[in-house]
Order: C-alpha cells, then structure tokens, then sequence
C-alpha cells in the first residue's frame, strides 16, 4: 500500500509562544542590514539638529535614522510614494525587519522628506566619499549626459502667455454678462420676497469662472514677472562688459574713445537700473521673492530657463507657465514632448557611480558643462582624467573652458549615426585650427574613438537602472528645490546599490 503524500504542517492562527527574532525573516546579505550599518556610518547632525530645538513634550517623533533609512531602502526599491511605503511597513518583511515593526504613516512619511529633503540631498555626496574609499571611484574617465524626468505636473495644464490674455479677456466678458444677469434676478427677486432677503448668492457658474480667472491672472502675472527678472539680468551683463569696456578704453590712453566708452557705460547703467527697478516691482505685483538680478554668479549653480522676451522685457507669446508645477518646463524627451525637468549626471567609467548631479529647467545640455565641472571638483576634490560628452554639450566656449582647465576632453561636435564612425585622421593638424577643429580631429583619432565609445555604456545604462528597473521615471515633489532632492536622493540609492553589490562580491 502506498503511503500518501505528507506535507509541513500549515496553521496560519497558530501563535508562536516564543517568537522568532524579525532578523530570521531576511537572508544574512539582505540589503537592509546593509543599509542599518550603514547607517551608523551617516553623519545626519543637521536631522538631529531639528529635533532638538523642538519642545520635547507630546507625542514623540520616530527615529530619524530609522525614517531616513526607510526612504533609503523605498528609493532603492523604486517605490517613493508614500503611500506605498506605509503600505510595505505593514505588508513587506523586509520593511517591517527595517523600521522594528512600527508602521509610520505616509503623512509622516511625506512630512518627513520634504521637511528634511536638504539634508536628505547632502547624503549624496557622503555616499559617494564611501564609493571612494571602497576604489569604486577612480576619475579616470566620467562621462556626462542629462535625461529627461517628467515633473509632478501634466503638460495640459500649462498655458502660454498669448493664451492666458485672450482667456483673460474672455472670462472678463463672461463674468460680465453673468454679474449682468444675476443683477437682473436680484431685482427681480427682491420685488418678489422683498428687499434684503436671502437669494442673492452668486450663481455657481460666476464663482468657477471667477476662481478660474484668479488662476489665469496669478500665472501671467507671474510669467511676466519671471520675463522682466531675465531681461534684468541681460541688462545687467551687458551694463558690466560695457563698463569693462569702457575701463580698457580709459587705460588704452585715448581720450576720444575712453569718452564714447564711457558714454555707452553710463548708458547700459541706466537700462540697467530701469530694468532691476521694474523686475522688482513686477515681482511685488505677483507676490514673489525679490529677484537675484546682480553679483557674481555661482559657478556651481545650474542654469535657470531664460523665457523668451520682446525688446522690453514682455514675455513672447509662445511663453508658458505650467499651474500645477510653475518650475517645471515643456521639454522634448525620449517619448517625446514632457512636462519635467532636465537631470544632469557625471558618472564614473569604473563601476558606474554617479560622482556629480544637477536638475534644472534648461532643455539645452550645453549650458550645464561647466557648472557640473565645477561639482565633480567639489564632490570629488579633483576633476577627471578625461571627461566624454555627446555633441549637445558642445559648443566653442565649453571646449575653450575645458582647454583652459587642462581637461582631456571629448566632446563630441557633432551628431553621429547610429553605428558609425568617423574617418580617421592622417598627418599633422593645421596650425590655425580652432578649438572645434582641435576637438574633431582629437576625436577621429583612433584613441579618440576608442575613448568616447566608452561614453554610452557608462552613462546611459544608469539612466535605464534608475528611470527603468527601479520605476523612477516622475517627480513625486513639485518646485526646482525640491526635484533638486528628490534626483539627489535617486542618485544617492543608486550609488548605494553599487556600494551593497562591491560588499557582497567582497564578502
């Protein structure tokens, strides 16, 4: 007789009177008892420092290291919304092991980050000091390149300048016609039920139009603000190069051109000072911050989008500005046309680490070189052996800026199709060649083509972890400051997860 088949004994109400400890439900090389390590490692003084100038009293905060390696493992994981997060602290071992079986809800969660999300954002820079120590990081060859994220925000609500008159106009004439016609039931109401009785509430219909046309109004006041800061700052730049001028005109010793040096000086001055006056005052007029409209600029600072603008400083009329999310930008993506933000990564040859980042609004690549040179300096106290770049960071003044820096560089100046290469270069270089010239015979040489081959199996292979296996391919905060610590944050967990993997080969 064949015995029938036995199996483990399965009783899901069976109470265990000595439970196992949470650390059993996970294997030994769980990348959450990494990341508990590491925590000890993280410097999170500026999070502590919150706490402390709080009043101690009420109901206690949860342990900010617990929250910040909670938002750690999330990203890691590819689940940033809260909601989720607080869903796994219940549903998923591997959350509940991490924060000691406590369930933080997702409003916590959330107030958590953006209360924080600055010194969530220098984690980046203190994760990539560890990719360093551990040989991860050797500078050898980084190549640059930006991506497109898709920002908290739809393109469909995003209106232009010409657009938000003319709607302006209309919603003007229908309130009009609408406050003309409740006048009219008001009077006949009142002959009706008697003066100063009620019924004399606005109709639904006026107050969607009305809270409408508040919306249209503050969004071109604000574009028209934004246009009058950037036509500001053009003044102000072209005001300092005539004043420059004007001080190598008086020190050249001719007086005749040292006075028509300083008469364009004074001149550029004074559109200058007009332009700040009523940058200042359009920006009063739409309730926002003062302006930066003069001092140095910040070289590690990325750049802003400049909005088209007519000779006086007006917004053209393909200007946009988006409601939901007035920072981001229209740009043109992968998948085509995005409402998002253009991200900026260094990433280093070696193991893929990301050494430097930067978001901002600006569709071209071009202007983002030297600023992300500058943050791959201070991130890593050093530039590059040879930086690769693809032909949208090219332009004279890069390749100028990166000569003069002592960087190898390769840029590329052109667009190349897919899968071929160009010519080789045969004899000596031209004498009088200029420095796109420089860069394109650097490039056909047979080294160059070596090295910037490297290019695409460096940088955009992180693109594809991060935006495809790990699903972080949309904002989930609003505003430049905070996508700036929101990618901060992905690029931190990305180098995280090359850090976990080295310790395990390792191991």
């Amino acid at each position: 007789m064949v015995k029938p088949k036995s199996f483990r004994p399965w009783n899901p109400e069976q109470t265990l009177l000595l439970p196992p400890s949470p650390v059993d439900w996970l294997p030994e090389n769980h990348l959450v008892f990494f990341l508990l390590d590491l925590a000890g490692e993280l410097d999170l003084e500026e999070i502590h420092a919150v706490y402390r100038q709080k009043d101690p009293r009420g109901e206690k905060a949860y342990e900010p290291r617990m929250m910040v390696v909670l938002l750690l493992y999330a990203y890691c994981v590819g689940l940033p919304s809260s909601r989720k997060i607080e869903k796994a602290c219940w549903e998923d071992a591997a959350f509940r092991v991490l924060t000691g079986n406590q369930q933080p809800d997702h409003s916590r969660i959330s107030d958590f980050r953006r209360r924080h999300l600055p010194a969530l954002a220098g984690l980046f820079v203190q994760v990539l000091r560890l990719c360093q120590r551990a040989g991860l990081v050797s500078l050898g060859q980084v190549a640059l390149d930006g991506t497109k994220v898709k920002a908290n925000a739809s393109k469909h609500k995003a209106m232009s300048h010409e657009r938000m008159l003319k709607s302006e106009r209309q919603l003007e004439a229908e309130m009009r016609a609408l406050l003309r016609k409740a006048e009219i039931i008001d009077a006949q109401e009142d002959g009706q039920v008697g003066k100063g009785k009620r019924g004399d509430e606005l109709p639904e219909e006026l107050q969607r139009r009305s809270s409408r046309l508040e919306w249209i109004r503050k969004a071109k006041a604000e574009l028209e603000a934004e246009a009058a800061a950037a036509k500001a700052r053009q003044r102000e730049v072209q005001a300092s190069e005539a004043e420059a001028d004007a001080a190598a005109a008086e020190a050249s010793g001719d007086a005749q051109l040292g006075k028509r040096a300083s008469r364009r000086a004074r001149g550029a001055r004074k559109r200058a000072n007009d332009k700040q006056k009523l940058a200042l005052q359009t920006a009063q007029a739409a309730g926002l911050e003062s302006p930066v409209l003069t001092g140095d600029l910040d070289p590690v600072a990325m750049p802003q989008r400049q909005l088209p603008t007519d000779g006086i400083g007006n917004p053209k009329p393909q200007s946009q500005r988006n409601f939901t999310d007035p920072d981001s930008h229209i740009l043109k993506g992968a998948d085509g046309w995005i409402q998002g933000y253009n991200c900026q990564a260094a990433v280093d040859s070696d193991h893929q680490v990301i050494v430097a980042i930067g978001v901002s609004n600006q569709p071209s690549d071009a202007v983002h070189l030297l600023p992300m040179l500058e943050r791959i300096q201070a991130n890593t106290g050093e530039l590059p052996d040879a930086l690769i770049a693809d032909a949208g960071y090219c332009s004279t003044a890069n390749l100028e800026a990166c000569e003069g820096k002592g960087l190898n560089a390769y840029i590329s100046t052109s667009r190349q199709q897919h899968g071929k290469q160009p010519r080789p270069s045969r004899g000596r270089p031209p004498k009088d060649l200029d420095a796109r010239g420089r860069m394109e015979r650097k490039l056909r040489s047979k080294a160059g083509q070596t090295i910037y081959a490297v290019r695409k199996t460096v940088v955009e292979p992180v693109f594809g972890q991060i935006k495809g296996a790990r699903g972080l391919d949309r904002f989930r905060l609003r505003g430049l400051e905070q996508v700036n610590g929101e990618w901060a944050l992905m690029a931190t967990t990305h180098n995280l997860l090359k850090l976990f993997r080295a310790s395990l080969a390792t191991a």
